[in-house]
């Protein structure tokens, strides 16, 4: 399989601030690569790198087989960006900004335009300056989609969008992953990650902490089970890699690390099965596993912030 991006050992510092601290991904060709990380995380700068805005002060960066700051003019011909807040020229009509960006690339196909301009429910006779910034995120998006290219670069890309448009986003990217497409998704929304992304990576303050498909990465986390049985299941508490359990009328709730699920549904059946549901990990578990105590305490000093105004 082909390396469409790879990053080893990247390095990126603004004065005393080191915002990528040796952070590595890499995005073989044909997936749907999901970019984790909050606000301050390092994605905006490791994209911005990418794409030949930023130079990096060291490590090795290629796309599509070519340096993104020294070939940025040839490699901007066959990849397309979509920000999380769109600037568009403000007397220009939509469909003439999808024009522009479009010849900005490798051109445009007419007939899927006009396709992925209905299907978003986009009036492209209005000029920039009156969108929302749903509208304007469609824009990008129809003009991306549209763009006869490799690559797709998008940023919180359905931001502003609502969710039905969301949901036609995610038709629409899982139409041109099997076209061929190569597709880097940055997304707060991890459900909609979890739908769409083969691999993701996710970022903590500038290094990649994770990196895997959904599935190895589950392995890391606990799974949940909840159990009705014959027996009192009150014993399962005292099990290994058990976690937050619960009981009552024998129905029993708990999480179980992944090494010690097999131990724990043999206990389970022991203790003879009405009925059983197991559930993998979430794509939310994970990502908090990293980062619930710091989303957490940005909560608490928000709300401090708020009742202090």
């Amino acid at each position: 399989m082909t390396t469409v991006i790879s990053i080893k050992n990247l390095v990126k510092t603004f004065g005393s601030v080191r915002a990528l601290d040796h952070f590595n991904m890499d995005v073989q060709a044909g997936e749907v690569h999901g970019f984790l990380g909050p606000n301050g995380a390092g994605k905006s700068t490791a994209i911005r790198v990418l794409l030949g805005l930023l130079r990096a002060d060291s490590g090795e960066v290629s796309l599509l087989g070519g340096d993104p700051w020294a070939d940025a003019v040839e490699l901007h011909r066959r990849l397309a960006y979509v920000p999380g807040d769109v600037n568009l020229w403000p007397e220009l009509t939509g469909g003439e900004a999808i024009d522009v960006l479009g010849r900005l690339r490798g051109g445009l196909n007419e007939q899927k335009r006009e396709r992925l301009i209905e299907r978003f429910d986009l009036d492209p006779t209005k000029r920039a300056r009156t969108y929302s910034k749903g509208n304007r995120q469609k824009v990008a998006i129809v003009a991306a989609l549209a763009s006869d290219v490799e690559l797709l670069i998008m940023d919180e890309p359905t931001a502003g969008l609502d969710p039905l448009m969301e949901v036609i986003f995610q038709e629409a990217i899982k139409e041109e992953q099997q076209a061929g497409r190569t597709i880097l998704l940055s997304s707060h929304l991890l459900y909609q990650v979890e739908i769409l992304c083969d691999r993701v990576t996710i970022i903590r303050q500038g290094r990649d902490v994770e990196r895997g498909t959904l599935d190895e990465l589950r392995h890391l986390t606990r799974t949940s089970i909840t159990a009705e049985t014959q027996q009192d299941p009150a014993r399962l508490a005292e099990l290994p890699g058990i976690h937050d359990f619960t009981s009552e009328n024998g129905r029993v709730h708990f999480d179980v690390d992944t090494d010690q699920i097999d131990g724990a549904i043999k206990q389970v059946s022991a203790l003879g099965i009405r009925n059983l549901i197991s559930r993998p990990p979430t794509l939310e578990q994970l990502f908090m596993r990293h980062y619930g105590e710091e989303l957490t305490e940005a909560e608490r000093t928000s709300g401090a912030e708020e009742d202090a105004v």
